[in-house]
């Protein structure tokens, strides 16, 4: 199983989406104070010097847009770039924020953040005069712990590296590279996140042990759903549910929310049956209270399609009223000490992540389109990973109802497909107009008889193509390299 993962508690990511939602203009009014009240509290708390300025300063402050003392905003204030902010963050806020700077307090928590260098100080020379190298590398460490859990990145990352160089065990390395992906996670700064993804994965690959590769695979998962690449974190976010330990790096609800999303957008149906909808630890959560039990008794991992004749229509699922809000259920942590890591987590409402993927799978394309909406509100507009893409992600789900409707129809009558999805004969002609024009799909549309006409591919013929394309490139290069070799000859000659 490996050591106990160490440099796992800072920097704290949940204190980085209550930034999101300060900022975010989707969030409700409430929701913006909480998070408010919360990122004020940690500031005090943790003596978090650094982030203070980095959020609130009069000039360099990203979340400040009122002056140093004044409850005015400032509507001359230029939008300012922020190297390493997340996007959301890279301007000023869209949204009042009643954040506004306090001289005082900083020179408090910059007051006792020395006081406690200082301890470090004496507590490295200490171990230098009176210990051997594993107190001065736990001092070190405790000094790369502070600067990241007070929010400065440069000086956290410089801590981390230091202590990484002077470390001989792998499982310490491993841990020290997670933290310093966390620091870029909290800051977003991809272009850090992917080197430190990648140079965890060389560490791992020498001899990593097998927490800290299933560990690897939540960060990674989550690294690439940051960067779009659903496809590729789709396989790594759903294999980490059976193993997920990693509560530093997200909760367990917010992992089945970016599986089954990453899985619902990109997966070939027959995966995306297997993989999500009859998948064990997601039906513990959005299935009704039998696939529940069945999911946390084991039945449900009898076979793919167990339960099948048990499911409840789709239909209703979407219109039946919501179930109280749950978090998710790590059926690895029951038993375990892990399952205390859960406690905190807060509560959760999956009906419109439940609808979405019943609705899909069941071809029930106007609860498909209703489910889709809600889960955009509920989902994609509030998280700081999601956000950026909530766009691309609403008009790829709405392809794939598309695709999965036209594929068992060599003709379709607009009207009949318009009410299907529960819209408008325009809103349907404009919208796969645009996937026809990008050859996302082979149809046409006919509008003077109101029919759509699948083109389906000719397999034979595009292999037909790809040879002779194929070949046209091969018989080139072997033209170049006939000449090359009678330059050749003639030169020997």
């Amino acid at each position: 199983m490996g050591s106990d993962p160490q440099y796992a508690k800072y920097p704290s990511l949940s204190l980085a989406q209550d930034i999101f939602t300060i900022t975010n203009p989707a969030s409700a009014h409430t929701s913006r104070q909480t998070s408010l009240k919360k990122l004020q509290d940690a500031i005090s708390e943790h003596k978090m010097a650094p982030l203070y300025r980095y959020l609130a300063h009069p000039t360099d402050g990203i979340l400040n847009t009122s002056g140093e003392g004044s409850t005015q905003k400032s509507s001359a204030a230029p939008a300012r770039k922020v190297p390493g902010a997340p996007s959301a963050l890279k301007r000023r806020p869209s949204v009042s924020v009643d954040f506004a700077w306090d001289e005082e307090l900083y020179k408090r928590l910059k007051i006792d953040n020395e006081n406690e260098l200082e301890t470090f100080d004496k507590e490295e020379a200490d171990a230098s005069e009176q210990a051997g190298d594993t107190e001065v590398q736990a001092a070190k460490g405790k000094r790369a712990d502070f600067w990241a859990r007070v929010g400065d990145k440069d000086k956290a990352i410089s801590a981390y590296n230091a202590v990484f160089e002077k470390t001989g065990v792998l499982g310490t390395k491993i841990d020290i590279v997670l933290a310093i992906i966390r620091m870029g996670l909290f800051f977003g700064d991809r272009l850090l996140v992917k080197s430190q993804v990648d140079r965890a994965k060389t560490l791992v690959d020498t001899g990593g042990d097998w927490d800290r590769r299933n560990r690897l695979k939540a960060y990674q998962g989550l690294h690439l759903l940051t960067i779009r690449a659903y496809n590729l974190a789709a396989p790594l976010l759903l294999d980490s549910l059976s193993t997920f330990t990693s509560y530093e790096l997200c909760s367990y609800s917010s992992l089945v929310v970016y599986s089954v999303l990453a899985g619902s957008v990109s997966l070939k149906r027959v995966d995306f049956k297997f993989k999500v909808f009859d998948a064990p630890e997601i039906r513990a959560i959005i299935g009704d209270g039998e696939e529940k039990l069945s999911a946390l008794t084991g039945a449900a991992a009898s076979g793919p399609g167990a339960g099948d004749e048990e499911m409840e229509d789709a239909s209703a699922s979407t219109t039946a009223t919501p179930a109280p809000a749950s978090t998710a259920v790590n059926l690895t942590a029951l038993g375990s000490g892990q399952a205390a890591a859960q406690e905190a987590e807060a509560p959760v409402d999956f009906t419109p992540l439940a609808g979405l993927i019943r609705s899909l799978y069941l071809g029930n394309y106007q609860g498909f389109f209703l489910a889709l909406a809600a889960v955009e509100d509920n989902f994609l507009s509030q998280d700081r990973y999601l956000y950026e893409h909530r766009g691309w992600f609403v008009r790829e789900m709405r392809l794939r109802g598309y695709q999965q409707l036209l594929q068992s129809y060599r003709v379709v009558g607009l009207q009949s497909m318009a009410g299907d999805f529960g819209i408008s004969v325009d809103f349907l002609d404009r919208d796969l107009a645009k996937f026809i024009a990008a050859d996302r799909i082979p149809c046409t549309i006919d509008r003077v008889n109101g029919i759509i006409e699948t083109n389906r591919p000719d397999d034979k013929n595009k292999q037909y193509a790809d040879v002779v394309k194929h070949g046209d490139s091969l018989i080139t290069k072997l033209q170049k390299y006939g000449q090359a070799v009678r330059l050749r000859g003639s030169e020997r000659g």
